[in-house]
């Protein structure tokens, strides 16, 4: 079994910033990526930023350069760090392994619920 939970979120300011965090339990043998993505009403789900298992770094260009995404190992935790932030960037923030491998699985994607980034103007 698998977990994904993410927290964080909140209301903010625009130019202020948010660190969200991801923490990831259960019997992961390897993953391609950890992940956050984000959707905000009437839109699709969007990546934000992405951090694969051999530690490359990937960011939406809407994002670059305000947004950074990093891993603790030992702790099984992804953060978000995001600074500057616009009232654009107001969304249900979702974390995921992305194709994981559990025993007993077939490989596949694991999410959390999503934590809410409310950014005022």
């Amino acid at each position: 079994q698998v977990h994904v939970v993410e927290s964080g979120g909140g209301l903010v300011q625009a130019g202020g910033s948010l660190r969200l965090t991801c923490t990831v339990s259960g019997n992961i043998v390897s993953f391609n990526a950890m992940g956050w993505y984000r959707q905000a009403p009437g839109n699709q789900r969007e990546p934000v930023a992405g951090l694969t298992s051999g530690g490359i770094t990937t960011y939406a260009g809407s994002v670059k350069g305000r947004f950074t995404i990093s891993r603790d190992n030992a702790k099984n935790t992804v953060y978000l760090q995001m600074n500057s932030l616009k009232p654009e960037d107001t969304a249900v923030y979702y974390c995921g392994i992305i194709r994981a491998d559990v025993p007993g699985s077939d490989r596949r994607d694991y999410w959390g619920q999503g934590t809410q980034v409310t950014v005022s103007s």
